[in-house]
């Protein structure tokens, strides 16, 4: 197993652990054991437990925006583009249940610091703080301050996901599919 091939084995495995044991419940030495590595080999790619949680934590939010950057229409319909978004997000979510479960249980948890989540919203995700200001300059979308929209749109996300992951049947439905949109959408206009 090569180098790199290590790393991934060990976030893969973390990935899999946090989600089925939580993060305390969780040891370096049995991530390293399941991952088929030796513990030293861990420490060798990652200082701490917390710095693993970090890299995975990031590693899957630039996944999920790497996925629904190219997205974007550039059309200049506000709110169509945010529908897509929305859609292309969700069906994101559906598509990798475990990571999005992750999400769901580290994204707003105290073990993944303030300044990391930030980094993940300012930088991973920055093209969507874009797309918030930009319809703000066109009048479409109410003008709170970009961070305080920027948590509201992740707040609905989870909700949504939430609801679609424990109800998957119901995201093939078009009127819950489109509910859900209109109550981001609602959340955020002008």
């Amino acid at each position: 197993m090569s180098r790199l091939d290590k790393k991934q084995a060990l976030l893969d495995t973390a990935l899999t652990l946090f989600v089925s044991q939580g993060f305390h419940a969780t040891s370096t030495a049995s991530i390293a054991k399941q991952a088929g590595v030796a513990t030293g080999t861990l420490f060798h790619h990652f200082s701490s437990k917390d710095e693993l949680m970090k890299q995975l934590f990031l590693s899957i939010k630039q996944e999920f925006a790497n996925a629904i950057k190219g997205q974007i229409s550039q059309k200049g319909d506000i709110k169509a583009d945010a529908q897509h978004l929305w859609q292309v997000a969700i069906n994101w979510a559906i598509e990798n249940p475990l990571k999005q479960e992750f999400f769901q249980q580290y994204s707003m948890s105290p073990s993944i610091p303030a300044a990391i989540r930030q980094q993940a919203m300012n930088d991973i995700l920055s093209f969507m703080g874009e797309l918030i200001l930009q319809g703000q300059k066109t009048g479409e979308l109410a003008h709170y301050p970009l961070s305080l929209m920027q948590e509201s749109c992740h707040g609905q996300f989870l909700a949504a996901t939430r609801y679609f992951l424990d109800h998957p049947e119901t995201w093939e439905n078009d009127e819950h599919k489109q509910a859900s949109f209109s109550m981001f959408w609602n959340a955020m206009k002008a």
